[in-house]
């Protein structure tokens, strides 16, 4: 349901403009009013929802179809043919080539976590029986409002796995991954979106009022996936003692995260154009890997279990960036709630980078849409791919909406309540303001 009403909203309004981009104007082939772009990469997402033990080989499979269909007959806006294609690959690859080291990098971060006690240790912290759940819930929510969300999701999700014995109902995975990608939406440094607009000229206290669409969200998904986690397995108490915690480890997590974002705030006050020009924030994920490695050895094994799941994402990235969404509808609260169903199946960076082009939106109401939505579905954020490299039963788009279905419901709920509470109230035009370096990693 969620896809169709995405790909309604699609078909409707994001059809593409020509020369939008003042460059290549693609030559699409029509099926009614929809493009065949667009036919093609809904059902690449219908073979990933049906097959879904065989996830890697559909999004492989769909992205080499729909690159030959973009070379051979409607070109890119790039250009046409090969000289296109390439040019496209030339602009994405860094976006590609970050998102592949830090949900590799990451993977090893949350492994470093588990080793270090920490999770072991938090039971006797948290409130008893479902309240537990929920608590940890808002951790992860409070980690992501600063931390990058691929690694707030796999702390929460580690930490889910050893304090309910790697019992966790796919509800509650669904809720972790809601969790971290709220949690960043009212924050310039929680989420890439947020730091585009921030980067681009908006106000930071202009997407503030997020959380309380966020906040009312956690609410409402939290308390729903936290008495089904309860009823499913409780939280484990450990009877004895608990190993001591590893505080080197500690150390090596928080050095990592550290490495993350300090190379992005130096990149936007020194060289600001390197972000653009090199996957910064990977190559300080992995140089931090490396040197802390003599002071506690990563777990080399996971990376190629994780190398799987993580292609599977860039090959979705890949096709999302070859469609031809040049066009978004009149900004309205109406066109924004839509955006966030969109983000479940879009990468939402160049549906943000569209909206701030197009200007007039609220952009509190845009932060928590697209920072949100994309739990809706599993595959939907980055988030949600790498915490689905720990839990593989995760990979079902099925399973995920039928246990999930209160991510999508809170979604609404959230968005509705910031709605009557403050209002719709389309900002002026930012460009010319000042434009501060935020932050945060390149995930959705």
């Amino acid at each position: 349901m969620i896809r169709l009403l995405a790909f309604a909203f699609l078909a409707a309004f994001a059809l593409p403009a020509a020369a939008a981009t003042g460059a290549y104007a693609p030559q699409l082939v029509m099926i009614g009013p929809v493009p065949l772009d667009f036919v093609l990469f809904a059902a690449v997402l219908l073979c990933v929802a049906l097959f879904h033990h065989y996830t890697f080989q559909v999004a492989v499979t769909g992205l080499v179809v729909i690159s030959l269909y973009k070379i051979a007959i409607t070109g890119l806006r790039t250009g046409p043919g090969l000289a296109g294609f390439f040019a496209h690959l030339g602009h994405e690859w860094v976006l590609l080539a970050n998102l592949f080291c830090l949900l590799m990098g990451f993977a090893l971060l949350s492994k470093h976590f588990e080793d270090s006690n920490v999770p072991a240790a938090l039971p006797k912290y948290l409130p008893g029986d479902w309240k537990g759940a929920f608590a940890l819930l808002a951790i992860v929510f409070v980690l992501s409002s600063f931390l990058d969300n691929i690694a707030a999701a796999l702390i929460g999700g580690t930490m889910a796995g050893v304090v309910f014995k790697g019992r966790v109902h796919i509800g509650y995975l669904a809720a972790i991954v809601a969790a971290s990608n709220a949690g960043g939406a009212g924050s310039v440094v929680g989420d890439t979106t947020t730091t585009m607009m921030w980067i681009d000229g908006v106000d930071p206290l202009d997407v503030l009022h997020a959380f309380v669409a966020a906040g009312v969200a956690l609410a409402v998904f939290g308390v729903i996936a936290a008495k089904q986690q309860h009823a499913h397995q409780p939280l484990v108490r450990e009877a004895g003692a608990v190993a001591p915690v590893d505080w080197a480890r500690v150390g090596i997590v928080a050095f990592i995260l550290a490495a993350a974002i300090f190379a992005n705030v130096v990149a936007n006050l020194r060289f600001p154009a390197a972000l653009d020009a090199f996957p910064v924030i990977g190559v300080a994920v992995w140089a931090a890997i490396v040197l802390s490695a003599p002071v506690r050895k990563p777990d080399w094994h996971l990376l190629p279990g994780n190398l799987k799941g993580t292609i599977f994402l860039l090959c979705l990235v890949m096709c999302a960036s070859m469609m031809p969404v040049e066009k978004l509808p009149a900004a309205s609260w109406q066109t924004a709630l839509g955006l966030g169903f969109l983000s479940s199946v879009f990468d939402n960076i160049p549906l943000t980078a569209l909206a701030l082009k197009q200007g007039g939106y609220d952009w509190g109401f845009l932060a928590y849409a697209v920072g949100f939505g994309g739990s809706m579905l599993w595959f939907g954020s980055s988030a949600g791919v790498a915490l689905s490299n720990l839990f593989p039963e995760a990979r079902s788009v099925g399973q995920w909406v039928r246990h999930g279905w209160h991510v999508a419901v809170a979604y609404v709920i959230g968005f509705l309540v910031l709605l009557a509470t403050l209002g719709w109230e389309p900002h002026e035009p930012h460009k010319g303001a000042a434009s501060p370096p935020a932050a945060t990693s390149p995930a959705h």
